[in-house]
């Protein structure tokens, strides 16, 4: 469990994914993840380059959506995203997984396409979130996906686009977290994607098995300005 302010913030990966954003507001979003040594940054495609020329040198990572907000694309289309993304310096790339594949229940499907595009990061040295969304899966499609993303050899799996309403709030959250960290191997990462709204919260989702949590994070910075001991 991290100790300290510091700490958390590593394990906050926040989201510049909002649609309506201009690039002053997603620029502002950077300068606040380097200010706050903040573990992520999660950008959309057109704003990868200068996610990575905003944060050259600095300790944040960036990572970059693709196959967003929904997974609805083919397969052909979300390899050549994430090939492209790859090709422009992507180091870490987080991959919808078709929600309607998984409630169709076509799990060969899902289980081929996260294994190319597992691969095509990988051969790159970039690696893969797979995200699942969630509050529109029962908790055994939620098992199907977490086993098809470990033989796949994704690096994490996130609990959520962010753009979903999760009914159960942060509680549900907490115990798709759970669910997943149970049914993957501990080398493969949980995002929790969550409202967060303080250091008690973040703690709960990181004691239920989160390795990074993508959370806005204004209220968390403002209750946690002092180091030291949290």
């Amino acid at each position: 469990m991290p100790a300290t302010f510091e700490e958390f913030a590593e394990r906050i990966e926040l989201p510049l994914v909002a649609p309506e954003w201009s690039t002053a507001e997603v620029w502002a979003g950077l300068e606040l993840a380097k200010a706050h040594r903040l573990g992520a940054v999660l950008v959309r495609p057109c704003d990868l380059d200068a996610a990575l020329r905003g944060l050259a040198g600095a300790t944040t990572r960036v990572a970059v959506v693709a196959g967003f907000p929904h997974g609805t694309q083919n397969t052909a289309t979300k390899l050549y995203e994430v090939r492209d993304l790859v090709r422009r310096g992507a180091k870490e790339i987080a991959l919808v997984v078709g929600t309607g594949q998984l409630r169709s229940r076509e799990f060969q499907h899902v289980q081929t396409e996260l294994l190319q595009a597992v691969e095509a990061c990988h051969n790159s040295g970039a690696r893969l979130t797979a995200i699942l969304e969630c509050a529109h899966l029962t908790d055994e499609l939620k098992v199907v996906a977490a086993r098809a993303a470990e033989r796949a050899q994704a690096d994490a799996v996130a609990t959520g686009t962010g753009f979903a309403p999760v009914p159960g709030g942060l509680d549900a959250v907490l115990q798709d977290v759970a669910l997943l960290r149970r049914n993957l191997p501990q080398e493969t990462g949980v995002d929790a994607v969550a409202i967060v709204t303080g250091i008690d919260q973040l703690t709960s989702l990181c004691a239920a098995g989160a390795t990074s949590v993508q959370t806005a994070i204004a209220a968390i910075l403002e209750a946690g300005q002092a180091s030291g001991p949290v």
